[in-house]
């Protein structure tokens, strides 16, 4: 039942039709990668200078020193979706790098009951097939730093494919610029998103879909658009790491996340919303990290009619050992009054370590 549900939305989603310049598009993008970051809901476009700094914020990775490479499994909806994520960068010089990343959010095994009663009005379980629908990111990430000191940006181009089973196929592209300054132990980052608008082409199956359009009637009685933008992002991040004398250390980082449009963020305008997260990070030695964050702050009306404010806190651990870094979160995914949370695990390596 529940992938028969999932079903529908993902194919509602993507056939209903609109227009081209959608409010939520691409979405499996911005979910975020690494434990480590999710620990810390996201507040890191200032900090963020390994390999994962190619998704967060590209002008971070002039901070490699060598080769690295990450990985990231979460499952979503109780195992029915599932949420993958590699990277890979390197230093090309000491003022350059580059890298290249991509994401996978898939849905496997899905019902396709859309010939489930043949033209005699029978139901025939036998001609119930299975699809699967899958989202694809990769993202080539370049940064260098400026010969201003203490700044350095980052330009990411990325190449979107979405897949629904037989039904609809898609092709996006998208630019994503960002910047990152660093004074007096202070960073400063500036993300900005879908920079030219990312441009999705679909191409539907009009045969698959003539065998739905008149399964409600006066709904998808024509082909849905065809062309699909996403609007431009804003991400602005702060952090400083404090050191102590016993080996000790703590960075908070705050991030406001901007949308140029009315939504449900706590701060909206017509003109832009803005959505807070918070996150801090205790390490000790350098070996042992314990992370912590609050963020995606929304206004949520209830039943009775009046609002209330939401909110999602994460906490996370992390083991750095040789080279070798293992992280896990404990991600809340919808209101935190239901306990929806996800366990996400992800490992980084230095991949240096093989030539020692």
């Amino acid at each position: 039942m529940k992938r028969t549900l999932i079903a529908a939305f993902l194919t509602a989603s993507a056939l209903a039709s609109a227009q081209t310049v959608r409010k939520y598009s691409n979405e499996f993008m911005n979910i975020g990668v690494d434990a480590a970051a999710l620990g810390m809901s996201n507040a890191v476009v200032a900090s963020t200078s390994d390999v994962n700094a190619g998704y967060w914020n590209p002008a971070g990775l002039v901070h490699l020193e060598d080769h690295q490479a990450t990985f990231m499994h979460a499952s979503y909806f109780a195992n029915i979706a599932q949420y993958d994520y590699a990277a890979y960068a390197r230093p090309i010089d000491d003022r350059s790098a580059w890298g290249i990343s991509m994401i996978r959010f898939g849905v496997d095994d899905i019902l396709n009951t859309t010939e489930l009663i043949d033209s005699e009005g029978n139901i025939d379980y036998n001609r119930i097939s299975l699809f699967s629908t899958a989202d694809y990111g990769v993202t080539f990430s370049y940064a260098r730093k400026l010969k201003v000191p203490g700044w350095q940006y980052g330009v990411n181009a990325k190449v979107i494919r979405r897949i629904i089973g037989k039904f609809a196929t898609s092709w996006g592209f998208g630019v994503d610029v960002g910047v990152q300054f660093e004074r007096n132990d202070w960073k400063f980052g500036l993300m900005l998103r879908d920079i030219t608008t990312t441009y999705n082409i679909w191409a539907i199956d009009e045969e698959e879909f003539a065998k739905i359009a008149a399964a409600i009637p006066d709904q998808n009685q024509e082909l849905p658009e065809s062309t699909e933008i996403t609007l431009p992002k804003a991400q602005v991040g702060l952090s400083r790491k404090f050191e102590f004398h016993n080996d000790m250390s703590l960075q908070p980082a705050l991030n406001l996340n901007l949308r140029f449009e009315q939504t449900n963020d706590i701060f909206s305008t017509s003109a832009v919303s803005i959505d807070p997260a918070l996150g801090f990070e205790f390490g000790y030695t350098d070996l042992v990290f314990v992370r912590a964050g609050v963020g995606n702050f929304q206004n949520i009306q209830q039943i009775d009619g009046t609002d209330r404010v939401g909110f999602q806190p994460n906490v996370g651990v992390g083991f750095r050992y040789r080279g070798i870094q293992v992280d896990y979160a404990l991600t809340d995914l919808g209101d935190q009054s239901a306990a929806l949370y996800s366990n996400i695990f992800s490992v980084r390596v230095d991949l240096g370590i093989f030539r020692r």
